[in-house]
């Protein structure tokens, strides 16, 4: 079986009889829980292993530390385990149900973001401390999560089943804000929100019982619910129009399945925080197992079986982790972690199986009318002044108000030591903010011209990921060098990452949304690898890593801002030399070859190009999402779809983006700072709403 964009389970065999074989498929899988359940409980801290778990339970008594092997059980193990089968379970039947409802193979709880929107709203509740019952944390967080996933599934419109590049890029960039809204939290309120940064991998750390015991009946509940909705799901498998004329209400339909799955997944988040990627994997896995095996595409077995296997896959992630690294060692490593790098390559595989939108696709200038020559030049004039006057005022405000006369004296050398101070440490953060805003204009407007994607971006492509991770591991490993080794290694790193995203994608040519989507797994892939790191250094520096990761040009000197402007000198010649070419391959895919132009050499260099100059930002700014979407749309609303206008104005806005969200990071809530990469993610998703919103087809 082929996967394709769209997803029609029960096209081809909805009449088929015999459910045998999903039967027993659904025993096997029952058998597998309940094997590495078993397997699961001999695994602990506490060194009680098999035997000694036998010889308690069959009567005899042993302690260990003064501590019964009974309360250990029921204390620390069954909880645990219990919490596993209750979140996978969960996940995967949310994953099924999903993925049957858009019809789409790469629908799930996190790529509709309903994962981060449960946990944006729980945080929220931290941070402001308030004081919710436990019952009322569940109806928190399913709040947040429906409302994440009616925002994603209202951009997409009906076109969700086809237009998988379409859903995913939303479902990512609607999460990228959530999670920016959540780290905003946990840097603002790190009193409030200790250990959150942890538990929102996903931890199936459990105190008791308890929280399984309230758990397990809303589950079983809602899974009740799913199969009475399994006969309407099989034929709406058939298609919105063939399903209406079955007499399957299927607006009714949807929204209760969406609200099913919502559920479920907010459970699971109330109860072990967001663990990643199980409600993408397993009911992946179990359709191309129903693919195979007669009966098992039917929905009264899919959604329970899907379970199932999520149920398998937390229980085998969290129980091979602490049989890799010991359990004292696992436990520092939450479950989710495994599971995202799991579902980053999931989101690979199924992106190199997946068919090209090809002509289909919205080119990169699409709705962007010819501008006059006039139009252009105003546009840049004013843009320009706007970025004059924002670097003005950037100068002057902070925790410490200037006037226009202070800083006049400080350019005579002339002014208080005080006023130098802050100058001093001023000039060279409005320097980094602005040019790395410009590099990642330029990187976006390069990117969504080359993929053909007016909603691509470096940060959306796994770019930034890389070139974060590159860092990330010169800053947690202690390695010596300096700044010039983080630079090195972010570029290094940024441009593996880009090399591996051409590599995988490269199959009968780059086809523009298979790279789309192989960047999104790679770079979900390569956060997990963050977050671990992050984890496994010394607690102290995570607020202060995670800050930087969130986008900061806190404490930058002029050497941080050298690499940014040697890219950015060899990088704009380079790009607007190629600017016709950039207006070419932004048409489609057969005009470049009709005029002898080479589109796969010219689009792996003009990528290669946007990658150094996304690594570079990084490590002048940390890694700011939006605006390398946000900026050459803007643009080219300005001036129009040529190049050579959309190049300059686009580095102006961004510049003039970055540099207004880093004066109000440092002013809005002074002394405390707020990183310059929420504040663009808070700006830049309503904007992005709003253009999904106007291009839905």
């Amino acid at each position: 079986m082929r996967a394709t964009g769209t997803l029609t389970p029960g096209r081809e065999r909805t009449a088929t009889p015999g459910v045998a074989g999903g039967v027993a498929v659904l025993a096997a899988l029952l058998v597998a829980v309940v094997v590495t359940g078993l397997w699961h409980l001999t695994q602990g801290t506490s060194g009680l292993g098999a035997a000694d778990l036998l010889r308690a339970l069959t009567g005899g008594q042993i302690d260990v530390g003064g501590v019964s092997v009974a309360d250990i059980f029921t204390g620390s193990r069954l909880p645990r385990l219990l919490a596993g089968v209750a979140v996978g379970f969960a996940l995967g039947a949310a994953g099924a149900l999903l993925q049957s409802v858009t019809r789409n193979v790469l629908a799930s709880p996190d790529t509709l973001a309903v994962t981060a929107g449960s946990y944006f709203t729980l945080t929220a509740v931290a941070a402001f401390g308030l004081a919710v019952p436990l019952w009322a944390s569940g109806a928190v967080a399913f709040a947040g999560g429906l409302l994440a996933a009616g925002v994603v599934l209202g951009l997409t419109g009906r076109a969700a089943g086809t237009a998988t590049t379409r859903l995913i890029l939303a479902g990512s960039a609607i999460a990228m804000a959530l999670d920016a809204g959540t780290a905003m939290l946990l840097i603002l309120f790190k009193e409030n929100t200790t250990g959150l940064f942890a538990w929102g991998s996903g931890s199936l750390a459990q105190l008791n019982l308890d929280a399984s015991r309230r758990a397990a009946p809303l589950i079983v509940v809602v899974l009740v619910v799913a199969l009475l909705l399994s006969r309407r799901l099989d034929v709406l498998g058939l298609g919105d129009d063939a399903a209406s004329s079955l007499g399957v209400p299927v607006r009714s339909t949807r929204t209760l399945a969406v609200v099913c799955a919502v559920l479920l997944t907010s459970t699971s988040v109330t109860l072990a925080g967001p663990i990643a990627f199980v409600g993408l994997g397993a009911p992946v896995v179990t359709r191309l197992i129903g693919a195979k095996v007669r009966g098992l595409h039917r929905h009264a077995l899919l959604v329970p079986a899907a379970g199932l296997l999520g149920a398998l896959l937390i229980l085998l992630a969290d129980a091979v982790l602490r049989a890799v690294v010991g359990a004292q060692g696992a436990t520092s490593i939450p479950t989710g972690l495994p599971t995202a790098l799991l579902g980053g390559l999931v989101i690979v595989v199924l992106a190199l199986r997946l068919r090209d939108a090809g002509a289909a696709r919205q080119a990169g200038s699409a709705g962007s009318r010819p501008r006059s020559r006039r139009r252009f030049v105003i546009a840049l004039v004013v843009v320009a002044t706007l970025l004059a006057t924002a670097v003005m005022l950037g100068l002057l405000s902070g925790t410490l108000q200037l006037r226009t006369g202070d800083l006049g004296l400080w350019l005579q050398g002339d002014a208080p030591d005080l006023v130098t101070r802050a100058l001093d440490e001023r000039w060279p953060r409005i320097l980094a903010a602005t040019l790395a805003g410009a590099a990642l204009a330029l990187a976006g407007t390069v990117v969504q011209s080359t993929v053909r994607n007016p909603l691509a971006e470096p940060g959306l492509l796994g770019i930034t990921a890389g070139a974060g991770l590159g860092a990330v591991l010169v800053v947690t490993s202690g390695i010596a060098g300096g700044r010039p080794v983080l630079v090195l290694m972010a570029v290094l790193v940024g441009l593996a990452t880009f090399a591996l995203i051409t590599a995988l994608a490269w199959r009968g040519g780059l086809l523009p949304d298979r790279f789309v989507l192989v960047g999104i797994g790679i770079g979900y892939a390569l956060n997990a690898v963050m977050t671990f790191l992050l984890l496994r250094s010394d607690p102290w520096e995570t607020p202060r890593i995670l800050t930087w990761l969130s986008g900061t040009t806190y404490g930058r000197i002029l050497p941080d801002v050298i690499p940014v402007a040697v890219a950015l000198v060899i990088a704009l010649p380079i790009a607007f030399g190629l600017r016709r070419r950039l207006d070419l391959l932004a048409v489609d895919e057969d005009t470049p070859r009709i005029l002898g132009i080479r589109t796969e050499r010219d689009r792996l260099g003009l990528l290669a190009l946007a990658a150094v100059l996304a690594a570079v930002s990084v490590v002048a700014v940390g890694t700011v999402g939006f605006v390398g979407l946000v900026a050459p749309h803007l643009a080219r609303a300005l001036v129009g779809a040529r190049h050579g206008r959309v190049i300059p104005v686009a580095m102006l806005l961004g510049a003039l983006l970055v540099c207004v969200a880093d004066t109000l990071g440092r002013t809005l809530i002074a002394p405390s700072q707020l990183p310059a990469g929420l504040m663009i993610a808070l700006i830049g998703a309503p904007y992005f709403v709003w253009l999904l919103r106007r291009s839905r087809t």
